[in-house]
């Protein structure tokens, strides 16, 4: 199932944790994102708070000829960037959101960074929409 949000894209797939987490990263690849950050969130909670989580993973994802373009159009772009992708386990599923770069771009107010949030979201749908359902 593919849904966009005002904040987000988001799918739920058919697949374990772990596969589903690959694939992200494998299908950010081919659009020409590197992974910068991966936040292991269940392996956190059990080291600084003694807690169980589910699986949950924050993904920092960034695209260098994007951000060249959005940090040459204005430095405070880099207050949304990178861009944060979540991979977390449902049951037998997954779930990946990917935060919407045009509505995270939006909220700095700089018309100059419109063409580049279009274009990674572009390429982040892309993302999702080949994982499956």
């Amino acid at each position: 199932m593919y849904m966009t949000k005002t904040y987000a894209v988001k799918a739920e797939v058919s697949l374990p944790f772990r596969e589903a987490l690959d694939r992200v990263k494998a299908a950010l690849k081919e659009q020409g994102f590197g992974v910068l950050t991966e936040v292991d969130v269940r392996a956190t909670m059990r080291e600084k708070l003694g807690m169980e989580f589910r699986n949950y993973a924050i993904l920092g994802a960034c695209n260098p000829p994007l951000s060249h373009r959005a940090l040459s159009a204005d430095l405070e772009a880099g207050l949304v960037l990178p861009c944060n992708v979540v991979v977390y386990e449902e049951g037998d599923r997954a779930v990946v959101m990917i935060a919407d770069p045009e509505t995270m771009m939006a909220t700095l107010g700089k018309p100059g960074l419109d063409a580049v949030a279009r274009d990674a979201r572009a390429r982040l749908e892309k993302v999702i929409a080949g994982l499956g359902s």
